[in-house]
């Protein structure tokens, strides 16, 4: 089984992953081909960032295993966006330069009782969590807030389907 191991931080010297070991996520039928993709962009992250992805990526599909991977907006200028979804988007898991960034579809209304959220605060939907180098990570409180986001995504697919029920109903009248 491969091993990666972060170059340099203070992550580096504590921690491994292996590459595959339980990173399968219940998947579609494109999920697979999703994942790769995921594992891939991980591998070609040889720093901090591979690694802070590949500790993102398993506490989210820890938190919820029924959790599906996707990879979205790949066009020629972009190389496309890791996604999680259940119900509807998760989050998104981007790298940039001096940040992993995972930004969250419906962040505004999670609450956030350990602060994680740290960017794009001013929005009216989405919130962001910038990851930087030699942060350490609160594992549960992530956990939670996938957690959060996925039950906010069951109740707005509840309630679509109530007011669709309803309408259903209010025409057979």
């Amino acid at each position: 089984m491969a091993r990666m191991r972060a170059e340099t931080g203070p992550l580096a010297q504590n921690f491994v992953f292996r590459k595959g070991e339980n990173m399968t996520p219940t998947t579609p039928p494109d999920g697979k081909a999703a994942a790769a993709k995921i594992t891939k962009r991980i591998e070609e992250l040889h720093d901090w960032r591979g690694v802070t992805l590949a500790h993102l990526r398993q506490l989210i599909l820890d938190a919820d295993p029924e959790i599906q991977e996707e990879w979205k907006w790949e066009k020629p200028s972009s190389a496309g966006v890791p996604v999680w979804s259940r119900d509807g988007g998760v989050c998104t898991g981007e790298s940039y330069k001096q940040v992993v960034k995972l930004t969250f579809f419906r962040g505004a209304s999670l609450k956030d009782p350990k602060k994680l959220f740290n960017s794009s605060l001013e929005g009216n939907v989405r919130r962001a969590i910038d990851f930087h180098e030699g942060e350490k990570i609160d594992d549960a409180a992530f956990k939670q807030l996938i957690r959060a986001a996925v039950a906010a995504n069951s109740a707005v697919l509840a309630e679509r389907a109530a007011k669709k029920a309803e309408k259903k109903t209010a025409k057979k009248k």
